[in-house]
């Protein structure tokens, strides 16, 4: 099993470290402040790279730049060629570092997307994921179509990010490893009530997947929302390698080795479950059973997803959260 080499203070040949920004919490509801907290932002890219010169990433909460407010407004959203993201990438190039940052993302044709980017040391955009599950009824944003990307990361690991609610949905993570991902990235602005909920999916997601998870929340209060840092590294094997705590812009940082989990989804039998999951019961049968058993997954594919109890749910869109019913239907 690999260790965190204190928190990346002794990095090995193999090993990439990563830096999870527990940041405190904006309020921001005006272009200036949009400003302000871009340059938050970049002074903590700067803040990361001297704190730990063997930093190869750097990961920023969703919301980092908006806040929890749920804003709309087309005066704060974000597009990818805006000044926000070009200060982003500036900031990359500037410290020769990767990093993670969180956007919402203009949409003319309905709600803004969530939106994660990954952006190189030279300013390229790695990957462009939009949150395919919002929190709702809480959140108001477009569902992702954009899929669940993996990049190429420093050292040539393989990268995924999902974001908050995402993560409790087992699929996701699955979806992130099947497509080679093995370092998962899951950035949030969960508040406490879910903190048991982060804590165990965060562990599962990586030990379901052969995976090694990297998670944080914004933290702080921002005079009305508190969020609750809690950065998290998982290994593996589900045990937690480096925990944070709840003091806002708090960077933890871990060595994270992805030559190890691609020994592992190699060389485990018992409880390669990534593999086994496609391959079942191969000790019996030559390859294992390929087919699909699961009722919800071709009743997905055919646009025929129902619950037993689907007309009993009682909270099917976000009035209970001042949001208007919507009227128009996803195209996809």
């Amino acid at each position: 099993m690999s260790s965190s080499g204190l928190g990346g203070l002794n990095k090995s040949p193999n090993g990439i470290v990563i830096g999870l920004v527990q940041l405190q919490n904006p309020d921001v509801s005006t272009p200036a402040e949009l400003a302000a907290q871009t340059g938050k932002i970049v002074d903590m890219v700067a803040k990361a790279r001297r704190g730990n010169p063997a930093m190869d990433l750097v990961v920023f909460p969703e919301y980092a730049l908006h806040g929890l407010s749920m804003r709309t407004d087309d005066a704060i959203m974000c597009t990818l060629d805006g000044p926000e993201v070009a200060a982003f990438k500036a900031a990359c190039i500037e410290h020769a570092i990767w990093g993670c940052f969180s956007i919402m993302e203009l949409n003319p044709q309905g709600n803004p997307y969530n939106t994660g980017l990954i952006i190189d040391d030279t300013g390229e955009i790695r990957l462009y994921y939009r949150k395919l599950h919002p929190w709702v009824p809480v959140e108001p944003w477009e569902p992702g179509n954009l899929g669940v990307p993996v990049c190429v990361g420093p050292k040539g690991a393989m990268l995924s990010l999902i974001i908050c609610h995402d993560g409790m949905f087992p699929e996701m993570a699955r979806e992130a490893a099947y497509k080679g991902a093995e370092v998962i990235l899951r950035t949030a602005g969960y508040t406490a009530p879910i903190r048991h909920a982060w804590k165990i999916t965060n562990q599962s997601n990586a030990f379901q997947n052969l995976a090694q998870t990297a998670s944080v929340c914004l933290c702080g209060s921002d005079g009305t929302f508190d969020s609750m840092g809690e950065g998290m590294f998982c290994d593996f094997d589900g045990t937690v390698m480096v925990e944070g705590s709840h003091r806002p812009d708090e960077i933890i940082a871990c060595e994270m080795r992805p030559d190890l989990v691609r020994e592992a989804r190699v060389h485990w039998g018992v409880e390669n479950n990534i593999y086994q999951f496609g391959h079942r019961g191969y000790v019996a049968v030559k390859g294992g059973a390929q087919d699909c058993p699961y009722t919800f997954m071709q009743d997905m594919v055919r646009g025929e997803y129902r619950l037993p109890w689907e007309r009993e749910v009682r909270v099917t869109d976000g009035t209970s959260c001042g949001f208007p019913a919507p009227e128009r239907r996803y195209k996809g």
